[in-house]
């Protein structure tokens, strides 16, 4: 499970605590929305939309900036189906997790020709760390907040999880932060701070595992699609294998029926260019 991930997870498990931290329109009912955006370059796994009374909440976070199709694109492209699709207003925010430099960052903005399109940015390491570590849905993201002291942050972040009276939930939102803060902090730090055992009893934590032997399957299968098909056509370049390893389990799938049909390795990279 990747930070983002984790990100989503929380929002989705604690939406009224994300809703009234970033939404401008205070709310009492909120739900997690499920929609299907199939088209590329949206898959539906990896959008997170919080619905209100009047808007649509969507909520995009990311580790680092560098993305394909760029960010200010997808975003448009996620305005534009979610506005056919609901017809209501739709307020965007990227959540950027770790400091970087890159002017990617500060980019809130698609511009082309005549087209312009705006949404929020939040770059977590300028935020005010009090509205976060005011609701325990929100403290992994604290541990990630301003601070002249990055130690006594994540301190303050441990010793609040540590009241929480319902065990799932401290063991969920422990094995969060210890998450989220290795982008921060060392290791040794965090395992200063938590419990391990605690966080093995956590949701998160086997949902992680999962997530490993899932990928770990998939990039099996890669790998025998591309030996066989360096096997019937030859050495393949890695852009080919690289677009081969990225491909969800049931196209790889697709791919290992369609792979006796090829006559040429050209065959190959059209196949994979209509995935596209």
């Amino acid at each position: 499970m990747t930070y983002d991930n984790i990100c989503k997870y929380l929002a989705e498990e604690y939406p009224q605590s994300f809703t009234r931290w970033l939404s401008s329109t205070p709310t009492t009912e909120v739900g997690v929305l499920k929609t299907e955006l199939s088209l590329e370059p949206i898959r539906a796994d990896s959008v997170t939309l919080l619905q209100t009374s009047n808007q649509i909440l969507h909520l995009e976070f990311q580790t680092l900036p560098a993305s394909e199709p760029p960010l200010p694109l997808r975003m448009l492209d996620y305005w534009l189906r979610l506005y056919r699709q609901y017809r209501c207003p739709i307020e965007q925010i990227i959540i950027f997790l770790k400091p970087t430099t890159s002017e990617a960052v500060f980019v809130n903005e698609f511009t082309a020709a005549n087209t312009w399109h705006r949404y929020r940015v939040i770059r977590l390491w300028e935020q005010d760390p009090a509205p976060l570590l005011a609701d325990n849905a929100l403290l992994p993201l604290a541990a990630l907040a301003r601070t002249n002291s990055p130690r006594n942050l994540l301190e303050r972040v441990a010793t609040q999880v540590a009241t929480i009276e319902s065990v799932e939930q401290r063991q969920n939102l422990a094995a969060s932060v210890e998450i989220l803060a290795g982008l921060r902090f060392e290791q040794n730090l965090i395992n200063q701070l938590f419990r391990e055992d605690i966080m093995k009893e956590s949701v998160i934590y086997q949902q992680i595992l999962q997530e490993g032997v899932r990928k770990g399957q998939q990039l099996g299968e890669a790998t025998l699609i591309v030996r066989l098909l360096e096997r019937r056509f030859g050495s393949i370049d890695t852009t080919t294998q690289e677009q081969i390893r990225n491909l969800p389990s049931d196209r790889l799938e697709e791919l290992a029926v369609a792979l006796l049909d090829f006559a040429a390795l050209t065959e190959v990279t059209t196949w994979l260019q209509n995935e596209n």
